[in-house]
């Protein structure tokens, strides 16, 4: 057996006996209250929403791409506004930004798995895993149905044992949507978290690299979405995080 052969046994088998712990019998409930207790800490916050969309070819190369630079503020009555920087820039050849595609920006990527949304989802519980050097729970979603002009997520969420916080998500925004004269594909994407005030995790970078399959052809697509410049309202700081990759 190689080193590597061994080292791969090594870790699956550290990832079963990880796996056969059980998780506490209302582990769903204590994540969506801290998402709810997270969606309220973070209308305290203004931050910055820069995305860039790229159509690449078959070698990698650019070939289109759509960017834009949004601020986003929350009233005193937690009412949250957007304030584009500039004009979006947009060379794209095949694409065309969605309604859908801005509501998933809002609010798929930045997935938050609230209380209210539960009973619209199945969830089973997968095992756990560390990310970010943090002990997670991970949880499988999927929506029970599909209903008419609704957004869903479905893929994976990282939750941290210790807090409850979500640290990551790994999905796609669904249903894909065929007619007869359009399609409107969507990404698989993953969002990193960073904790910001204590146990509050907010979302910090989106990113996709995924091949969309268009009846004309397949479309390869690289999608990236920061959000910085968390400030909290009445303090002259900003929070930062470093580098995400």
């Amino acid at each position: 057996m190689t080193l590597a052969a061994l080292v791969s046994m090594i870790a699956s088998m550290a990832f079963i006996i990880r796996a056969a712990e059980t998780p506490p019998p209302d582990l769903l409930r204590r994540i969506a209250h801290h998402e709810d207790e997270t969606v309220e800490e973070r209308k305290n916050y203004a931050y910055r929403q820069t995305l860039l969309l790229q159509e690449l070819n078959d070698r990698g190369g650019e070939v289109g791409r759509y960017s834009e630079t949004r601020d986003i503020v929350f009233s005193p009555e937690h009412e949250r506004s957007e304030r584009t920087i500039g004009l979006p820039l947009t060379n794209l050849k095949n694409l065309k930004m969605t309604d859908e595609d801005f509501a998933d920006i809002r609010n798929i990527q930045p997935f938050v798995l609230r209380e209210e949304l539960i009973p619209n989802y199945d969830v089973k519980f997968k095992g756990e895993e560390t990310i970010d050097g943090e002990d997670c729970w991970v949880l499988q979603l999927r929506p029970k149905q599909i209903l008419q002009n609704q957004r869903f997520f479905e893929g994976l969420v990282w939750a941290s044992k210790k807090t409850y916080a979500i640290v990551r998500t790994e999905g796609q925004a669904v249903p894909q949507i065929y007619s007869l004269h359009q399609e409107n594909l969507f990404p698989r994407f993953t969002t990193i978290r960073r904790p910001v005030n204590g146990n509050f995790w907010f979302p910090v970078l989106t990113y996709a690299d995924d091949t969309l399959p268009f009846r004309n052809g397949p479309l390869r697509i690289k999608m990236t979405i920061r959000y910085t410049q968390y400030q909290k309202f009445g303090s002259s700081s900003v929070v930062t995080f470093g580098d995400v990759k």
